[in-house]
């Protein structure tokens, strides 16, 4: 079984959510990237996010375009970042996902690239500018190869959509709370939790939400309704703050086990 397929069973056995952070890799550089996995991993994350940096990230607001510059100048490729990732397979079995876009994947090729992921322990692969209409070749070569093909639903997403989005993904759904673009927000958008409980009544499989979730507060009310949560810009932001202190791995970790706590306080059930 994949481990986000069994990390997942685990969760419903226990009646928990999952907390699952993105940061993007090789910001600020690839030995802190290795670090930082593992430490939301001993403060209690259930899943990581691996973001590739790209030059041209659509999905992405300004935090992470940021980071994702700063890890270009670093010198950051795909490939660097499955180095990364079999470095973290080496200490840990918790499941990796690698958000990317498509022209990385392509440069590499959908069989390379499945292989590649296969040999470096990564879980499951998020494309947010890969509809599921045009995706088989990646489907096939993923599936083949044990890794997970996700892909984002969307407010705006009709239901005969999110029925092929729902037939179409592997390990979880990301459902997108917002529209628009990364980036934490002041407030959750209405109507959430009917969106979700729509998808939920689609599919079996998890969903999960993400953009816009910046606090511990929007974390558990985003658990309250769904089966996981990812943060992202608001963790890039912390690496961005703290960037060139020692202890940045420790404060960021600080900051993701805050964001732990909120969504297991969660009721079981809810």
């Amino acid at each position: 079984m994949n481990r986000i397929d069994a990390c997942f069973a685990e969760l419903r056995r226990r009646g928990r959510k999952a907390l699952i952070p993105y940061i993007t890799a090789g910001d600020p550089d690839g030995p802190t990237t290795v670090q930082l996995a593992l430490e939301f991993e001993k403060r209690g994350a259930d899943l990581v996010e691996l973001g590739v940096p790209f030059s041209d990230p659509l999905a992405d607001g300004t935090t992470i375009q940021r980071a994702s510059q700063r890890a270009l100048e670093g010198g950051t490729t795909l490939r660097a970042v499955l180095g990364w990732a079999a470095e973290i397979r080496q200490a840990s079995q918790i499941p990796l996902v690698l958000m990317s876009y498509v022209n990385p994947l392509l440069r590499m090729g959908a069989a390379a690239f499945a292989a590649a992921a296969r040999q470096a322990g990564v879980d499951g692969l998020i494309v947010p500018d890969l509809p599921p209409e045009e995706a088989g070749e990646f489907l096939a070569a993923n599936d083949g190869a044990g890794v997970a093909t996700v892909f984002l639903a969307a407010p705006t997403s009709p239901p005969e959509r999110l029925r092929i989005i729902a037939e179409a993904s592997r390990g979880y759904i990301y459902y997108v709370s917002l529209k628009g673009v990364t980036g934490a927000r002041a407030a959750l958008p209405m109507g959430l939790g009917e969106a979700v409980q729509t998808l939920r009544g689609l599919t079996g499989k998890p969903v999960v939400v993400g953009f816009g979730i910046g606090t511990p507060a929007q974390a558990a009310e985003v658990a309250a309704v769904a089966d996981g949560v990812i943060v992202g810009s608001a963790i890039v932001d912390q690496v961005e703050r703290l960037r060139g202190r020692a202890d940045l791995v420790e404060q960021v970790g600080v900051f993701v086990e805050g964001l732990v706590r909120a969504v297991r306080l969660v009721p079981p059930g809810a």
